[in-house]
């Protein structure tokens, strides 16, 4: 009975493999968003974004996402997420959709770059783009 024994190494690489493989799978499983101080903060794996609300230019709801080409990101079943290039002007758009079917918010903030922006939950996009709207008004009203 030869039995061979398995190095203590390849287990903790293993499991420090399917450690990694479960954080990266949390991390981009859903976008997280928080607001606070005054600042709309995303974060949807490697892909984050800090918006100050004063700087946002507008918001509004769209059907669909316009053309644009992928600079770095994935798509998977009903989700995009990443850097986009918009094939029109040349800016740099950043995509968090957690379901391509739903509406999405449209962010437009310091005059040129755009933001995607949807959750899984269709109440909770709503949520968000209710607070959005409502800063953004706040803030044209009171310019200080």
């Amino acid at each position: 009975m030869n039995r061979k024994k398995r190095h203590w190494f390849w287990n903790l690489l293993i499991v420090l493999t399917l450690a990694a493989c479960l954080f990266a799978f949390v991390i981009h499983y859903k976008n997280w968003h928080k607001i606070e101080e005054g600042q709309l903060k995303v974060l949807s794996g490697i892909y984050y974004q800090r918006i100050p609300i004063s700087k946002i230019d507008s918001v509004q709801f769209v059907d669909k996402l316009p053309e644009m080409e992928r600079s770095s990101g994935f798509s998977w079943m009903a989700k995009e997420k990443g850097v986009f290039k918009d094939s029109l002007t040349e800016t740099k758009v950043y995509v968090f959709v957690d379901d391509l079917r739903q509406q999405k918010i449209r962010l437009v903030h310091d005059d040129s770059l755009k933001v995607f922006l949807n959750f899984k939950d269709s109440l909770e996009t709503q949520q968000v783009y209710q607070i959005l709207k409502e800063e953004l008004l706040s803030n044209l009203k009171d310019p200080n």
